[in-house]
């Protein structure tokens, strides 16, 4: 079940770009999505070590190779033929990764075929939810180990009042668990939620864990641990033994180049920035208006001395037109005289 590689097969073709959708992660995309991807396989990483490993919806398969540098192997399996080929493409010089195009409601693999199977990111997308844990159980031996993560209706959506439309069905905590203690009787809850925190750690010797949740208004009374998980990871199995043997951890993922810090740093600065400007360029506006007062003061001065001026010129031609009028008025009156006609008569003789 392993894939091989053909002769044309001499390397990932990095030309070879996927779209970046917003939803299904590929490598470069910015922003806090690569914290929970990468983070999310790293975490699996060492749970699976010597393992024959199935990565459930693999997409790119940045994932599945990540897991197959400790796993025994792995297939990453995907519905997208195009996801699939670029997996195969890019992921090609490791010997012991395998891509495969497949449904995740129909793997095609017989009965208990592997030890571990992780699913990131996977069953919300599905309306067949149920179908598809019937089949991670039916290809994942008895004592195997599954890993899935998901998000968390309740932070994801409802308090952000945000609807993923890429999205099936999301699952309060309850429903999760109704789904998976059916098939998985044993399991280990964990929670993931990208954020900024202060990380201390030891230089030398053995790590023990801790977190504080606190908030800024009540910094001076912490909670143990973290109550809003915004992706619940879930370790579940068959075998009581194989989850006990999951020592609980505390895992942090560092981020060596700070990329989201470095962002709400160029943001603040950026507000600060413009904060300033604005600052500035209204005190400028403020010493223009100042400046303008006095001639504004002495325009309205003038034209208050114009509007009288108006005034009586008005009043001056109203009374005018009457004279005219009456003057008109007398005219007519005259030339309606029996004086008027006979002059006119005279006239007319001479």
């Amino acid at each position: 079940m392993m894939h091989s590689s053909s002769p044309a097969d001499d390397g990932p073709d990095m030309n070879d770009k996927l779209e970046w959708t917003g939803e299904r992660f590929v490598p470069g995309a910015a922003g806090e999505i690569w914290y929970e991807h990468w983070h999310r396989y790293l975490f699996a990483s060492g749970l699976v070590a010597g393992r024959g490993v199935l990565d459930v919806a693999c997409g790119e398969g940045y994932g599945s190779a990540l897991l197959a540098r400790s796993a025994r192997h792995v297939i990453g399996v995907d519905l997208a033929s195009h996801v699939i080929a670029h997996a195969r493409t890019r992921y090609v010089s490791q010997a012991n990764l395998a891509f495969l195009e497949a449904d995740c409601t129909a793997l095609p693999f017989p009965e208990g075929a592997f030890d571990a199977v992780v699913s990131f990111e996977t069953i919300e997308h599905l309306s067949a939810q149920q179908a598809f844990l019937d089949e991670v159980r039916r290809v994942l031996r008895r004592d195997g180990l599954f890993i899935l993560s998901c998000p968390n209706k309740v932070e994801y959506t409802d308090k952000k009042s945000v609807v993923n439309a890429f999205h099936v069905r999301e699952l309060y905590r309850d429903e999760l668990m109704a789904l998976l203690a059916p098939r998985f009787q044993h399991s280990a809850w964990y929670g993931q939620r990208p954020s900024f925190y202060s990380v201390m750690w030891p230089e030398s010797g053995t790590a023990t864990a801790e977190i504080f949740e606190v908030s800024e208004a009540q910094a001076d009374t912490p909670a143990p641990g973290h109550a809003r998980p915004l992706y619940f990871i879930v370790i579940a199995s068959s075998s009581a033994d194989l989850v006990a043997a999951v020592m609980p951890r505390l895992s942090v993922l560092a981020d060596r180049d700070e990329h989201l810090y470095r962002d709400y740093e160029n943001v603040t600065r950026s507000i600060d920035l413009v904060q300033t400007q604005c600052g500035q360029a209204l005190a400028e506006l403020r010493d223009e208006i100042a400046k303008l007062r006095p001639g504004l003061a002495h325009a309205e001065a003038l034209v208050a001395e114009r509007d009288e001026e108006i005034a009586k010129l008005r009043g001056a031609f109203a009374h005018a037109e009457a004279l005219v009028f009456k003057q008109s008025a007398e005219l007519e009156r005259i030339r309606g005289s029996w004086l008027w006609r006979y002059i006119e008569f005279l006239l007319r003789k001479a």
